[in-house]
């Protein structure tokens, strides 16, 4: 049976913490993937024109490519390099109920995550994101300082 960690990356030195302490868990399950998450905060609570939403998810998918080419997918390659099962998610949204509703549709064995990110507001929004998911996941979370 395969064990799955969903790690949280930030695309900063902090997310790079989280997946670090993930691989090392990783190694010590035998058979592991690891699945990297990186979540765009996304309020889904705005009222727009039909022209405003076509922009806006112009960006959304703009976004997403951004992440997996300057994030996520150098650090699926590196760790598939490495000898790690290792994919990668981008989603926009809420961080904390979309890195536990990863968790949730992927029969994930816990979440790994940093405090908090490394940036001024990026980490109070994040750091708070942090709190929220340890309160509310399904699964056990790893927080990594």
């Amino acid at each position: 049976m395969t064990t799955s960690i969903v790690v949280g990356l930030d695309g900063d030195g902090s997310g790079m913490r989280a997946l670090d302490f993930a691989k090392k868990l990783a190694k010590s399950m035998g058979t592991c993937e690891l699945i990297l998450v990186y979540v765009i905060e996304w309020s889904p609570y705005s009222f727009q024109t039909a022209e405003e939403n076509a922009v806006r998810h112009k960006r959304r998918e703009e976004e997403i490519e951004a992440a997996l080419e300057r994030v996520v997918t150098p650090s699926v390659a590196a760790l598939k390099k490495d000898g790690f099962s290792a994919r990668g998610i981008v989603r926009h949204g809420d961080v904390a109920d979309l890195l536990n509703k990863v968790a949730e549709d992927e029969g994930a064995d816990q979440i790994v995550v940093a405090r908090s990110s490394e940036g001024g507001f990026v980490k109070r929004v994040f750091g708070t994101a942090t709190a929220n998911l340890v309160m509310h996941a399904t699964v056990p979370v790893t927080v990594v300082g």
